[in-house]
């Protein structure tokens, strides 16, 4: 991203500008990176269970009990920001508005987060229970509206809506209690699904030359619920806490578009 725009500069001290934005019967090409914040949904509802017998889990701990207070956790709790990179290409219906489509791929890192405890009625003690993320990693394909204003041959804000699928992979989650030496590493939370999703952008488009242009761009995003697994946690009673996954984010996107 940061030689997207350091040729962004270049260009725009180098060349005289004469157009940005669709125009009519006109195909347009768009390479585009940023970053993605989450700003709602949960990665995982909370539920509180009781577990009559830690044994399975812990040797050691044979018939003693527990009840697991998980509490939700939302997605900018677990994930930092995502990498975003994708290509866009668009066709001009008016020199005020085009139709376009856009694949994208996003990536956030793994995460950790304290979900929530485990209380022992028999030593009257809660012991932190921690949850460790594998990473957020999504494709999404969207088509959509831009409605360009002002004139064409200057800076142009525009809006834009679209609607599409986003495919994410599948999520592994590890659960520990250190205090009871209980660990139960990798198991499965998410599955691998497409859902629906949906956004509205705001972006200005600046010109370059005659069929390049710098963009800048930010909006909302969302997409749908994931589907959980329940092959690990499910026996625990756990099973509705992954019955979520949707994410709300705000993009920042850097792009540069040619015109043929």
């Amino acid at each position: 991203m940061k030689a997207m725009t350091i040729a962004a500069i270049a260009l725009l001290a180098c060349t005289s500008a004469h157009a940005a934005g669709p125009e009519p019967g006109r195909f347009s090409l768009t390479l585009l990176g940023g970053g993605d914040f989450p700003v709602s949904g949960d990665v995982h509802d909370g539920a509180t269970v009781d577990v009559p017998d830690l044994g399975p889990l812990n040797p050691a701990l044979s018939g003693v009990g527990a009840q697991l207070r998980i509490g939700s956790r939302a997605h900018d709790r677990v994930y930092d920001m995502a990498s975003t990179y994708g290509v866009g290409m668009a066709w001009g219906l008016s020199e005020r508005m085009e139709v376009f489509g856009e694949l994208r791929e996003m990536h956030a890192s793994a995460g950790s987060v304290q979900v929530g405890e485990a209380y022992v009625p028999a030593l009257d003690v809660a012991l932190p229970v921690y949850g460790r993320f594998s990473s957020y990693q999504a494709w999404s394909a969207e088509v959509g509206v831009r409605w360009f204003f002002m004139d064409p041959g200057f800076a142009r804000p525009y809006v834009a809506a679209r609607l599409g699928g986003t495919e994410t992979n599948d999520i592994d989650a590890t659960f520990e209690i250190p205090a009871a030496n209980i660990l139960i590493p990798d198991a499965p939370f998410y599955e691998k699904k497409w859902a629906l999703s949906a956004g509205l952008d705001v972006g200005v488009n600046i010109p370059l030359s005659e069929r390049a242009s710098f963009i800048a761009e930010t909006g909302v995003r969302y997409v749908d619920d994931l589907e959980g697994d329940d092959s690990a946690i499910g026996p625990l009673g756990l099973s509705r806490i992954n019955d979520t996954g949707r994410r709300i984010s705000v993009p920042v996107t850097l792009a540069l578009r040619w015109d043929f």
